[in-house]
């Protein structure tokens, strides 16, 4: 008997084109974007790219690996303020600074995770969150960087602020593609099916002989890499940074709200959590307490109702998957 492994679909073909299509449109926007408003547009653009490429490494954490964390904004603050130091003190360029704030939050995984890895389900994700707060606490008691009211990016002055803005907007475009690429391309590969039998069942998948410890740990890691690389690229866009803006648990907290918006566990859920968290954030934001009680209320009510996420539902009803990861069997 013959078979042949279906990988891809029509939908997922067509999606790969049009994709493309949006990152050149993307891309190009500060050729064509008005002048009085491009500006504004490629500001919100990184913000929001930011947003989403924590939500996507917080999606791969938690929704892939069950590893259920509050306290990424560790890792954020960490990248934001190792790209800020080696750019002010060492005399780094900043935008070459940011992958170095990313890997350096990578590096600081690995000892955090043998404090955070000792504890389980619920107590993790507290756990997590009193880790990030430390490192809170520990750059708020560093003059250096300014303290608990931080300090601004002095690295850039002499740099045009077209110049800052249009590379800043480049470098976002491109980290969300990579962040996006290289998720799928993970959870393709062997090991990807490894880490969704530990999220499944961690005693059934090491008896298949999965180093679940040691699977978990890279995940782990890669997650704070992203995590760094957000939080590197939004301040280096932001240009000052302060411990309560860089460890602020709202990071996660709407990096939870976009993924269950979307659909956990599933690589377009982050993308549609934060489109429709950009246009609530861009239009509502101005109510203030309204606003963050409308999205409380709104994640309550996909809960509820929608319980795999708008994406999951609709991917149920429809049939849709723009990044597919199973393997289908066609005699």
């Amino acid at each position: 008997m013959t078979f042949d492994v279906i990988r891809s679909t029509a939908g997922s073909r067509a999606a790969s084109w049009i994709g493309l299509a949006l990152v050149v449109l993307a891309a190009s926007l500060p050729f064509w974007a008005p002048e009085g408003s491009r500006s504004s547009w490629m500001h919100e653009f990184v913000e929001i790219a930011c947003y989403f490429i924590f939500a996507m490494m917080w999606n791969l954490l938690a929704g892939y690996g069950g590893m259920v964390s509050i306290g990424q904004q560790a890792f954020f603050g960490f990248g934001g303020y190792v790209m800020l130091m080696l750019g002010n003190f060492a005399g780094v360029n900043p935008f070459v600074a940011v992958p170095l704030g990313a890997l350096a939050a990578a590096l600081i995984a690995v000892p955090v995770s043998f404090v955070a890895f000792r504890l389980q389900g619920g107590y993790f994700a507290i756990g997590t969150w009193v880790i990030a707060d430390v490192f809170r606490l520990s750059f708020a008691n560093v003059s250096a960087v300014g303290g608990g009211s931080g300090t601004s990016l002095t690295a850039l002055r002499g740099i045009e602020k077209a110049t800052r803005e249009n590379v800043t907007f480049w470098m976002a475009v491109a980290c969300a593609v990579a962040a996006i690429a290289l998720v799928y391309l993970f959870l393709r590969s062997k090991r990807g099916l490894a880490l969704l039998a530990i999220r499944d069942n961690e005693v059934a998948a090491e008896s298949q002989g999965i180093d679940v410890r040691g699977m978990k740990l890279a995940v782990y890691v890669v997650a704070a890499f992203g995590a760094g690389l957000a939080g590197a690229l939004y301040f280096v866009g932001n240009l000052r940074i302060s411990p309560d803006a860089a460890f602020s648990v709202n990071w996660t907290a709407f990096a939870i709200f976009m993924v269950v918006i979307g659909g956990i566990g599933r690589i377009e859920g982050p993308i549609v959590g934060a489109l429709i968290f950009w246009a609530l954030n861009k239009f509502f934001s101005s109510y203030g307490t309204w606003y963050l009680m409308g999205l409380g209320l709104l994640a309550i009510v996909v809960t509820i109702y929608f319980k795999q996420g708008l994406w999951g539902w609709a991917q149920r009803r429809y049939g849709l998957s723009l990044f597919p990861t199973q393997r289908t069997l066609r005699l």
